[in-house]
This record gives structure tokens, C-alpha cells and sequence, in this order.
């Protein structure tokens, strides 16, 4: 059997967005810049595209950006809003992507800013007061907090931060590329002034995302040499990525509560399968709390095993089981996760992370679960 787990890290393209993108691979292949009828169908495509996200998320057309992926829209949300509103300190935390923490480490070594990184606790949970100290001792400061941590898949409050950053007059960004087709986004409501997304994550092409700037908060360019995305992004757009992330997240709001409860179901039966058959498993951060955490992921720990140490991700791909040990990202690299050093974890305990989506079956829970006790039944 081979099983596919790894869905924080990319999602399979669900067939009805490969069909949306086809005609623009092959007879609508006009430069949208153009003047002519060939350019003037795929601009008409890429404003329809930009006004159905701007729909779902209760946006204006203006507020959308189509950009690479997540880490550009986070990377220009936080170098264009710090250079733009003139801020000078930013507060983030330790669990953050590295879209978000090296960015703001590099403009912090550049003296653009002074960063200040919350604490969390063991569960991974930051502390509200801290952030409110902060703010109210640093007016006009930048908050750059993650609605749903990628590798823990504990969720922020963001009705509360925004609340609190409004209050203090902050620049409010979060990184939703997790929640981003997985959960609705009222924007017009939502006091939040910079949302990312990048389409592989919900079952739309890589190398497709788009970055939400509310109008009032409006930031300079990011990339420079053109007037293209409403002189936001210079470069020829991604015509296939806008048409396949527009069409990904439409699908994703057609059916979001029936999706959610598939996923569910998984989680809970993943989670009540490993407490049952293996002993001394433990849950990451709050991954196994189904009220707070992200119904697509589930960091597990697992005891001490020579067998295993270093080798789990590579013992589960032999048995057919795609998983990764942390961010995505960094997967190939032999750096650990600086999620779970921020969490203290036991380094003696191997940490794997499951990640569903809606083509995950129960079946393939069951099948994983008795792979791992195979492998754990070298220590009985």
C-alpha cells in the first residue's frame, strides 16, 4: 500500500483545477500585458480569477496579489510594511515559518527593526499578555503571527490578536498558508491587515499564491520591473497559477464543513488507534487537541528506540508511508525542527508528522498504525 500523509507539505491537484488550468497551456497562451484579442482573454481570465478569491474571502479585488507562493506574499507583507508604514520593531514568535522568522532576522541584522519574539510554553501556546506589554510599550510596531503552525498545527486566535494590535495601532500580518481552503476568511470582518496563501496547499498548482493587503494599509512593490498585478509585482503573472489557485480554493469552499469532517474523522481515529497500540506515545503541541489545533495535522512522538533514532522517516517510507519530521522546507536537510527545540522536546523521542487531506481514507490510518507497531516491536 502506499499512503500519502504529507499534506502540510504539498497536496495532490485535485483533477478539476488541472482541467481549468489546460486551455491556458495550450490555446489561450496571450501575454495579459498585451493589447491584442489573445492578450485581452487572459487578462479578462487572470480579473476574473483575482475577483472569485476576493468573493470567498469577503475582499476587494484590489486587496489581491498573486504572487510565487506564500513565502514571496510573506516576504513582501513584512520588508514592504515595515519600509512603507515606517515601523521600527516587530513581535513574533519562536514557531514561526522561516518565510517569517528569517525574513524579520534579516531586517533586524540590516537595522531596520528590533525584533522581539514572544515566549511559548511546552504546548506551544504564546502568552497574550506579553504581547500586549509589548505593544503598548512599542506604538506603530509590526505583529507577524501564524493563524495554524505548520508542523504542531496549533492555532492562534486571530480576533484576539488583531483585537490587540488594532488597539495599539499595529501592522497586523499572519501567515495562513495552512488555513488558507481549509478554513473560511472573512476579511471585512477579520481585524487583520496582511493574509498569504500558496496554492499547493489546497489542492492547486505549486508555485501559485497570493498575498491579501487591506486598502487602508496599503505597501510599496516587492518586486520592481513592471506594472503588472496592479504595480504590485513586476513580471509577466503566472497566467496557469493564478487560473489553478482561483479554481483550487473556489472547490474548497464548495464543500469546506463536508471536507473538515472527513479529515476529522481521520485525526481522531489516527489518534485513537496510536494511544491504544502504542505505549508511551505522546502528542506535539496541542496537534491531538481537535478543538485547537488544525484538523490537517498531527505531530506525534514516539518513545526512545534505538531501532528507530534518526531512521523513522525512512523506516515508514520502505513500508510505503509518506511523512515528514518537521517543516516541510528544510525536509532534506539534517537540521531539526526549531519548532520542537523552541517546545523543548526529548531529542531521545523520534517526532513525525502526519498530514491529511480529503483523499486520505481511514483504511490507510489502520494500515500506518500497524506498520509502526511492527517497528516499535523491536523494543518489546
Amino acid at each position: 500500500m502506499k499512503v500519502y500523509f504529507d499534506n502540510a507539505a504539498t497536496t495532490a491537484m485535485d483533477d478539476r483545477v488541472i482541467e481549468a488550468m489546460l486551455p491556458f497551456m495550450k490555446s489561450h497562451f496571450g501575454n495579459p500585458s498585451s493589447v491584442h484579442s489573445h492578450g485581452r482573454e487572459v487578462r479578462n481570465a487572470i480579473e476574473k480569477s483575482r475577483k472569485k478569491v476576493a468573493e470567498l474571502l469577503n475582499a476587494t479585488p484590489s486587496e489581491i496579489f498573486f504572487t510565487s507562493g506564500g513565502t514571496e506574499a510573506d516576504n513582501t507583507a513584512l520588508v514592504c510594511g515595515v519600509e512603507t508604514h515606517g515601523i521600527t520593531h516587530a513581535i513574533s514568535s519562536p514557531l514561526e515559518h522561516h518565510a517569517v522568522l528569517h525574513t524579520l532576522e534579516v531586517l533586524e541584522k540590516k537595522g531596520k527593526i528590533k525584533l522581539s519574539l514572544l515566549d511559548v510554553n511546552s504546548k506551544g501556546e504564546i502568552d497574550h499578555g506579553q504581547l500586549e506589554k509589548l505593544l503598548k510599550a512599542n506604538p506603530n510596531s509590526l505583529v507577524s503571527l501564524m493563524q495554524a503552525n505548520n508542523e504542531i498545527g496549533n492555532l492562534n486566535d486571530l480576533e484576539k490578536i488583531g483585537g490587540l494590535a488594532k488597539e495599539y495601532g499595529a501592522f497586523f500580518h499572519s501567515d495562513t498558508v495552512q488555513t488558507m481552503g481549509h478554513y473560511a476568511h472573512d476579511l471585512k470582518n477579520l481585524p487583520i491587515d496582511a493574509i498569504v496563501a500558496g496554492g499547493h496547499k489546497f489542492h492547486g498548482p505549486k508555485g501559485s499564491g497570493f498575498l491579501f493587503v487591506r486598502k487602508d494599509k496599503k505597501i510599496h512593490p516587492f518586486i520592481h520591473g513592471g506594472a503588472q498585478e496592479r504595480n504590485m509585482r513586476g513580471g509577466t503573472e503566472n497566467v496557469i497559477g493564478i487560473i489553478g489557485i482561483a479554481k483550487a480554493l473556489e472547490l474548497a469552499y464548495e464543500d469546506m464543513s463536508g471536507h473538515q469532517a472527513h479529515v476529522e474523522k481521520i485525526k481522531k481515529h489516527f489518534i485513537d488507534k496510536l494511544t491504544q497500540e502504542i505505549p508511551g506515545v505522546e502528542f506535539n503541541g496541542l496537534s491531538a487537541d481537535l478543538g485547537k489545533s488544525l484538523y490537517t495535522v498531527l505531530n506525534v512522538s514516539l518513545p526512545p528506540s534505538e531501532a528507530n533514532r534518526g531512521m523513522l522517516l525512512f523506516n515508514l517510507d520502505l513500508e510505503g508511508i509518506s511523512a515528514s519530521g518537521g517543516s516541510a522546507c528544510s525536509s532534506g536537510a539534517t537540521v531539526g525542527s526549531h519548532v520542537l527545540r523552541a517546545l523543548n522536546h526529548n531529542p531521545e523521542r523520534d517526532s513525525v508528522r502526519f498530514s491529511f487531506s480529503r483523499f486520505n481514507t481511514v483504511e490507510e490510518v489502520d494500515y500506518t498504525v500497524e506498520k509502526l507497531k511492527e517497528l516499535y516491536a523491536v523494543e518489546a
